[in-house]
């Protein structure tokens, strides 16, 4: 069984992402990274993309092509407040939904580690 399956198929990543971006459209951070009116096709886009890399339908790449995304994301300024934002949201959204520890965790590890890989500019005064 593929953890597309495990996880819950369709339904979960739908559900995990609406519940996501309900989280993102009130985050100072986030929101203006996500245009209003492109909020429905981002919702997609990433339902669509975790439900491929997990296991599930090839809908994404079919429709899109390699996912590419650093390049994907390359136009915004992301940086470590902006991962952290959006890991909070992520983390909110995950925590809503109905998932055993192990599948918890192993979704959690791949979203940080996508989280921090978005990361292309410093904006902290760190050099």
């Amino acid at each position: 069984m593929s953890d597309y399956e495990n996880f819950g198929g369709k339904e979960f990543f739908e559900v995990l992402v609406k519940d996501f971006y309900a989280e993102v459209i009130n985050d100072s951070i986030l929101k203006p990274m996500y245009p209003e009116k492109d909020l429905v096709g981002a919702q997609e886009r990433l339902t669509l993309f975790l439900m491929q890399y997990w296991g599930g339908p090839t809908t994404y790449s079919d429709q899109r092509g390699h996912p590419r995304l650093r390049m994907r994301h390359a136009g915004f300024a992301i940086d470590f407040a902006a991962r952290d934002a959006w890991l909070n949201s992520m983390e909110k959204a995950l925590n809503k939904q109905q998932l055993n520890e192990e599948n918890k965790s192993k979704l959690w590890n791949y979203l940080v580690m996508a989280a921090d890989g978005m990361i292309n500019t410093r904006t902290d005064g760190v050099i």
